[in-house]
């Protein structure tokens, strides 16, 4: 064992857990994330001398880099333990300088999972810091500020102050933008379905659906047609063509990655993915659990990759057998291919140990990291189960000219299901048991008018999973730059869905005017797939940044004079000044839309914007207010507050449960609104969306 050993991490939580599995000849020490950086108050990049970056200690570091350096001074051997990412690799590469590590010297050591084994053996297999990571990461910081540094004052003097622009962030804007332009000038359509009951010899009824037409698909498009289908289906024969029966098996889910962690929770636990982030750093760095101290709960949650390690596969597998049997387990280890774009550099997110349960732990965690663990935990071990299994029948029908398919789905054996339920069973439909040729009885015809749906709003997962499909950006992205679009106002949160402001508008259709490719999709992800080049060592960074900053910069050139000032003309609030008795109108300041005087600077009275819901408080009919929070985010408060405590993430009906005399609200999901009520102990069901009358 090193004597004297110097461990630098990142975070004072990673330093405690990984201080309990090291002997007293060790000494851990936290960075605190990055100690340099490029300043804030200007550019930070020598353009003319090859885009060389100009870091600068971080304000604020000093004392806590004495307090390293001394501590180096006096270890014989120093270790830099930051993590296993490109930004781990940059802080690693940063200390080695400060502290003036020789290059080459085999300092870096990274590790998957903060565990005694794992700790001991990086410590073993220590490496020198790969420059190629270092250098992806100064490509896309130096790419970052060249881009904001450059655009964001652009908007001041054109649009108003306090904007930004950002290479990944404007494009995530745009996104947001064309699927609302799709969604206004969608156009429905009208269609109709055939639902057909059907019975052998009047018994045992099973539903059927009309999906051909002299062995074409069938599309009614009127009502018109739909009378025409039903007048002659009331007068046909309905035979058995044939009936197939099958066994169908459901494979589970790979282990999660950054981005189906951050979807999945946003989906079965309504977390933002920075709430989804944040918890789950607090889970891998470690946490207190008892006389055990502190332990890491997690592996790295930055990863891209569905690889599993063979032997926590191994640990899985015993677990599954010794708490559901055999018959449980696959008989050999499932495997699961990542996406093409993978990095690979690391495991799937997975529980540090399968035999610690969520409910062993329970006691030690917060509400929040409980139920993220939990998440990660069943659908690890959910990853190594066997397969679900099904009896599936499907039955082809004929009624003339007219064809039918009956199906049905019984779940035989849940297999993963047992631990993550990633969808409903289909336990409906039972058919009968049948021969080709036998006629059945007709009991009931149910045709239903259709109109086609626009597609829906982003919400976080979905727009996760679009990001990550497109290749924009890397999943340890997405929180940050979500919360920066929202915080600039450029898109808000509406029944968690992201709705762009007028001020998005404006700003991307004059980014897409004026500098095409940085709002452009597919320019964007190439930068991504160079980004990882310079990682593989294959191209160089300074040369990818040349090829992208010469015509940005002749764009830049050319929209200083070309771009006209955009006057965003106040709105009318329809009152008048209390103070002066001149009009309020509706401006847009930091934190977004409130009222002023139009006499400014003259009068300075200003109100928030209480806008109103529409509905009357369930508790004392007052008027509900759509408020937001300091994040920004919309809930609904009564206009008699203090006197009226009523408040609620989601909107109230105006109506009372009538089961416990709560507020009834609105819960949104894709393609409905259902009225539920808030109180957690209660949860009764009222009217969907059609009832509603809101989607």
């Amino acid at each position: 064992m090193a004597e004297n050993t110097l461990v630098i991490v990142e975070s004072a939580a990673k330093a405690k857990t990984i201080g309990k599995f090291l002997g007293r000849n060790y000494r851990v020490k936290a960075s605190v994330g990055h100690i340099r950086d490029l300043p804030k108050s200007k550019l930070g990049i020598d353009v003319s001398n090859n885009f060389e970056p100009q870091y600068i200690t971080i304000r604020g570091k000093g004392e806590l880099l004495k307090e390293i350096k001394n501590e180096a001074k006096k270890s014989s051997r120093v270790l830099l333990a930051t993590d296993p990412d490109r930004e781990g690799e940059a802080i690693a590469w940063h200390l080695q300088q400060f502290i003036k590590i020789p290059d080459g010297s085999k300092c870096r050591i990274e590790f998957n999972e903060i565990t005694a084994e794992a700790i001991k053996k990086a410590i073993k297999n220590s490496r020198p810091v790969d420059i190629n990571l270092v250098n992806a990461q100064q490509a896309r910081r130096v790419l970052d500020r060249l881009v904001g540094y450059n655009l964001s004052p652009l908007l001041w003097s054109k649009v108003r102050k306090g904007l930004s622009a950002g290479r990944v962030q404007s494009v995530v804007v745009r996104v947001i933008c064309d699927r609302e332009k799709e969604i206004q000038n969608f156009q429905p359509e009208e269609y109709w379905t055939i639902e057909v009951i059907l019975s052998k010899d009047g018994k045992s009824r099973f539903n059927a659906n009309l999906i051909s037409y002299r062995g074409r698909k069938l599309a009614i498009k009127n009502e018109l047609d739909q009378v025409k289908a039903t007048e002659y289906l009331k007068g046909a024969s309905f035979i058995l063509k044939t009936l197939e029966k099958k066994e169908k098996r459901l494979k589970p889910k790979p282990p999660f990655t950054t981005s189906t962690m951050q979807q999945e929770a946003s989906r079965r636990l309504g977390f933002s993915p920075s709430r989804t982030m944040r918890i789950a750093q607090e889970l891998y760095e470690g946490l207190e659990l008892g006389k055990k101290g502190a332990v890491g709960l997690i592996t790295y949650l930055r990863t891209d990759s569905t690889r599993i390690a063979s032997s926590a596969q191994i640990d899985a597998i015993d677990f599954i057998k010794s708490q559901f049997g055999s018959t449980f387990a696959p008989h050999t280890p499932n495997e699961y291919k990542s996406r093409k774009s993978a990095q690979d550099a690391h495991e799937a997110i997975r529980p540090s140990e399968a035999t610690r349960t969520p409910d062993s732990i329970k006691a030690h965690l917060s509400r929040d990291q409980h139920r993220l663990y939990k998440l990660i935990w069943e659908r690890f071990i959910a990853s190594q189960m066997a397969a679900a299994r099904y009896d599936t029948v499907k039955a082809e029908i004929s009624a003339g000219d007219y064809g039918l398919r009956a199906s049905s789905s019984q779940l035989k054996f849940p297999g993963y299901k047992r631990v993550y339920n990633d969808e409903e069973d289909e336990v409906k439909n039972p058919i009968p048991d049948m021969s080709s040729g036998h006629t059945l009885q007709l009991e009931e015809i149910l045709p239903e008018q259709h109109f086609t749906q626009p597609p829906p709003r982003y919400a976080d997962a979905s727009l996760v999973k679009f990001l990550e499909e497109r290749n924009i950006g890397r999943p340890s992205t997405y929180a940050p730059i979500i919360e920066t679009i929202i915080k600039r106002s450029y898109v808000e949160r509406q029944n968690k869905q992201f709705v762009p402001t007028e001020l998005g508008y404006i700003v991307v259709d004059l980014l897409t005017q004026h500098f095409s490719s940085i709002v452009d999709i597919d320019f964007t992800a190439k930068m991504e797939e160079e980004l990882d080049l310079i990682e593989e060592g294959q191209m160089n960074w300074k040369e990818v940044i040349k090829d992208f900053y010469v015509p940005f910069n002749a764009d830049l050139e050319k929209a200083q004079d070309l771009i006209e000032k955009v006057e965003i003309k106040d709105e009318d609030a329809g009152k008048e000044c209390p103070q002066c008795g001149k009009p309020m109108v509706i401006k847009h300041g930091r934190f977004g839309k409130f009222i002023a005087c139009s006499g400014f600077p003259d009068c300075r009275h200003t109100e928030s914007i209480n806008e109103e819901a529409g509905v009357n408080c369930p508790l004392c009919q007052g008027q509900i207010l759509a408020l937001k929070s300091k994040k920004g985010r919309r809930y609904y408060g009564c206009s008699n507050y203090p006197g009226c405590s009523f408040r609620s993430w989601n909107k109230p009906t105006g109506e009372k449960c009538p089961v416990c005399g709560d507020a009834m609200v609105e819960k949104y999901s894709k393609r409905q609104v259902q009225s539920i009520c808030q109180n957690p102990e209660c949860k009764h069901l009222g009217k969907t969306s059609e009832d509603i009358g809101t989607h």
